[in-house]
């Protein structure tokens, strides 16, 4: 099997403790991964800690970090093609897409690499005599970078990108369901010549996050993952009271009314919720339909679905790959069953196939008689629609809004002022109108609710990892007068 290493104070090693590791596309062991324990949480934190305090960091000017991103991302780019084949076969998403998106992921690098010597702070036109006073945006210290394993190489980009921009070191926690391309990317790190505990990878379970999350010397953590696992980071930060960013789930309102373009409106639905087998944060998964053009667009969606390629993910061919783990089939699973059991009706798909593999099918319920089935509440992360038609724009926009999450939404219509209207009402971090998962990094991502809270990508996320010094300068060589009377 293939070994993966830990990457921590410059160097790799293999850890504690290991783990095998599941290729999702036929359930069998292909590599060992270490598994980080707290004391190896403890000696990458102290290194990351360490570096920030002493060494050539924060000695760097911030052109210089700027042209270590640089040439970061050009190492990414070039390594784009074996990083989409170890994601791949480690989470079981579609070669098609890691390949592309992984490229991309270079020009986050980029973009934060030419930021790092444009964080900027201000002078301030006091209102005393004989005094200058201006702000200075520092690093704000240590940052616990945490992500899952979808699209976990752009999950790490919006992370690290700012975070390294701002001057702060690093201690990045892959996700033990498919750690592989981010464990080699840290050959990436050290080839670019970062100094050593500037950043810090390793990957391992609750032991390590809490350990992690709860460090005395962490000050921000940025986690991206569900609201569970968030609300026990929350609430462990009270011990070092850090900083928290949180990017969490959601449940995405995809709304068409009957003067969209069914066409655009059907392939758009199909890249939202079928992309990734379903697995993304910003998965189009309820759709929202206006009466009058149901049948049309279900129609459509029907006949997509069962034209979509299923197989093996390494396959260029293939449209829809396995989904990370047995264990959220499984949840799938019940969660279908559930939603047929309280009145949905399985319009396609439904049925996870015989064979090898954690393969799930492209799935549509019509839920247009139950509103409040799991698959439309639930997040269930998988290859799973659930269609809910409505009358009226306010109607629309009290569906879109009936859920705790508040990430990502989709607007499909003709009308210039219905748009406005709908980008008002709908509460969500971003709303897309006539297209959808379109992302890029001089936009901010994230959302509120559920969806958590923090933006990630744009000037604003490299600002985040910052903290603002006033600095007072009196100008006058005269004695202060009474020391007693507050200037």
């Amino acid at each position: 099997m293939d070994r993966f290493q830990h990457y921590i104070d410059g160097a790799f090693e293999d850890g504690s403790a290991s783990f095998e590791s599941l290729d999702p596309a036929t359930g069998s062991a292909w590599a060992l991964m270490p598994l980080a324990t707290a004391a190896d949480v403890g000696r990458a934190v102290e290194a990351a800690h360490q570096a920030f305090l002493h060494g050539p960091w924060p000695g760097l000017t911030a052109t210089a970090r700027g042209k270590l991103l640089m040439r970061l991302a050009d190492l990414v780019q070039a390594a784009a093609p074996r990083l989409a084949q170890l994601e791949t076969r480690d989470t079981g998403k579609i070669i098609r897409e890691t390949g592309a998106q992984i490229a991309y992921v270079a020009d986050y690098y980029r973009y934060y690499a030419g930021l790092a010597d444009k964080i900027e702070g201000a002078h301030l036109p006091i209102d005393k005599p004989d005094m200058e006073v201006w702000l200075r945006r520092e690093p704000v210290g240590v940052v616990a970078a945490i992500v899952p394993w979808n699209s976990q190489l752009f999950l790490s980009a919006v992370k690290l990108g700012p975070a390294l921009a701002a001057g702060c070191t690093v201690v990045l926690k892959a996700s033990e369901d498919g750690p592989a391309p981010l464990l080699e990317f840290a050959r990436l790190v050290h080839k670019a010549g970062f100094p050593p505990g500037v950043v810090n990878i390793l990957t391992g379970g609750p032991e390590a996050g809490q350990a992690l999350t709860t460090h005395p010397k962490v000050a921000h953590i940025a986690f991206t993952g569900g609201p569970g696992t968030a609300r026990h980071i929350v609430r462990g930060s009270a011990e070092n009271l850090a900083k928290v960013s949180l990017e969490l789930g959601g449940k995405s309102p995809f709304i068409v009314f009957d003067d969209a373009d069914l066409d655009s409106a059907a392939n758009a639905q199909v890249a939202g919720i079928f992309a990734a087998t379903g697995q993304s944060c910003v998965a189009g998964s309820r759709l929202l339909v206006q009466r009058s053009v149901k049948d049309a667009l279900l129609a459509r969606l029907t006949a997509k679905a069962a034209a979509v390629r299923i197989g093996a993910p390494s396959e260029m061919t293939t449209e829809v790959g396995p989904l990370c783990t047995l264990r959220q089939r499984g949840r799938i699973e019940r969660l279908v069953a559930e939603s047929e059991a309280a009145g949905a009706r399985l319009v396609t798909g439904g049925r996870a196939p015989k064979g090898a593999g954690f393969y799930f099918p492209p799935t549509i319920l019509d839920c247009s008689g139950a509103p409040g089935a799991p698959c439309v509440t639930e997040e269930l992360f998988g290859p799973v629609l659930s269609v809910v038609a409505f009358d009226t724009e306010d109607e629309a926009l009290r569906l879109a809004n009936a859920t705790a999450y508040g990430l990502a939404s989709g607007v499909f219509t003709r009308s210039l002022t219905r748009a406005h209207r709908m980008i008002r009402g709908i509460r969500a971090g971003i709303v897309w109108v006539n297209t959808y998962r379109a992302v890029s990094p001089i936009a901010p991502f994230g959302g509120h609710g559920l969806s958590g809270h923090g933006r990630e990508g744009g000037l604003a996320a490299a600002l985040d990892y910052t903290t603002v010094k006033t600095v007072w300068l009196r100008t006058s060589d005269d004695p202060i007068p009474d020391p007693f009377v507050m200037r």
